[in-house]
């Protein structure tokens, strides 16, 4: 655990979730056994510093330490970049030029999306693995080399096989021992520590004032999905940190920075909590009559004591009934002075009312009607509310 955390401090990794201290663990503990290593995981997952580990902690250390990107070298040139080329042996080729396996030799090469190497490379490159032999571009001598392969890849290799992409035979060469890196949903509280980081990063290098999340907006953080991952989470907290320098970000401003219109709605992955919409619904029955009880006393006290006769309520002090209230089957006038309303009716004029008596604030109505913010939003939604032109519309969520 002692070495775990020297990698973590000597790489400015951020994190204490499971997953990624696993994947750390692993490295650490293959790192002095020269062994190939592949490491799996989406890409912008933080995949390029479990090499770095492996080599820093491992007997090769004071070697050369080469990170190649197989993906952007072109298929023509990419055998010259790994294995080197005689001069005269393509068209351009007018000196002889050294490889990257003979540049590191004895050190480690990290071979960063492995699966886009053309099928003749990868042949190349096993014989590499098997024998430490190869041949350079126009030349018919065998090379020896000793180096240590790590490669990385964001691609089932396994399915690469299948569609014949990929040799099988490379790999499991390249798989002897796999480190899974963890998706950034997948780490939980580490999202919010890697975002103060970016953020105190950020204003540190170009001297803005400090931004700091609220609570909310922390939460918003760990639902999403983050499809880039940490890259992802970087470089929209630098948007923040630029464009809200000094300022509390909040869970709206959060969401409203977030790319939500993918063609899956599985944004966001965190399971949201059960709700109990039959509860709610209870709970707006109960504000109901309470309300009509209330109106029934004013028009008492406005029409004298006819109203109050017409005027048939359950009895305040029997709030606690008004849950399993329903209204009774031979009333006392109630159905000539105004007709039993729907449920939906009732509900609507309950949101109604609540909204205008706090001039459009959904908080604080949410929190008079005694239901959560996302009901009171799922209501006002469904049943067209206009909160009209001078409701505080503007709420943070």
């Amino acid at each position: 655990m002692e070495d775990v955390q020297k990698a973590k401090q000597r790489f400015s990794i951020i994190g204490n979730s499971p997953a990624l201290i696993s994947a750390i663990e692993r490295a650490v503990k293959v790192a002095p056994i020269d062994l190939s290593v592949l490491v799996t995981g989406e890409s912008g997952s933080g995949k390029e510093f479990f090499p770095k580990i492996i080599h820093a902690f491992g007997a090769r250390k004071h070697k050369k330490y080469i990170a190649v990107n197989c993906g952007a070298i072109p298929e023509g040139t990419i055998d010259s970049e790994l294995f080197g080329h005689e001069k005269g042996s393509f068209t351009g080729a007018i000196t002889a030029r050294k490889g990257y396996f003979e540049e590191a030799d004895g050190g480690t090469i990290f071979l960063d999306e492995v699966a886009e190497l053309p099928l003749t490379t990868q042949a190349r490159l096993l014989r590499v693995l098997e024998t430490g032999e190869f041949l350079k571009v126009g030349s018919s001598v065998v090379q020896k080399t000793d180096i240590r392969i790590v490669a990385a890849t964001n691609v089932d290799l396994m399915k690469a096989v299948a569609k014949g992409k990929f040799r099988e035979d490379l790999y499991y060469r390249l798989s002897t021992v796999v480190i899974s890196v963890p998706n950034l949903h997948d780490r939980g509280e580490d999202i919010p520590l890697l975002a103060r980081k970016f953020a105190a990063d950020f204003s540190e290098k170009y001297l803005t004032a400090p931004i700091s999340f609220s609570e909310e907006a922390q939460r918003a953080m760990m639902l999403y999905r983050w499809p880039g991952n940490v890259r992802q989470l970087k470089n929209i907290v630098e948007q923040l940190a630029l464009f809200e320098a000094g300022n509390e970000i909040s869970r709206r401003i959060m969401l409203e920075s977030l790319p939500l219109d993918h063609s899956s709605s599985a944004s966001l992955v965190a399971s949201q909590p059960e709700v109990s919409y039959e509860a709610e619904r209870e709970l707006l029955w109960q504000l109901v009559y309470a309300m009509r009880q209330e109106i029934a006393e004013i028009k008492q006290k406005l029409d004298g004591p006819t109203a109050a006769a017409e005027a048939h309520y359950p009895s305040h002090a029997t709030t606690q009934s008004l849950i399993k209230y329903q209204p009774p089957q031979q009333s006392a006038g109630i159905e000539d002075v105004m007709a039993v309303p729907t449920l939906e009716d009732s509900e609507r004029d309950a949101v109604a009312a609540a909204l205008r008596r706090n001039g459009g604030n959904k908080k604080k109505a949410a929190e008079q009607l005694n239901i959560s913010q996302r009901t009171l939003y799922r209501k006002i939604h469904e049943y067209g509310i206009d909160l009209g032109e001078g409701a505080e519309t503007d709420i943070e969520e």
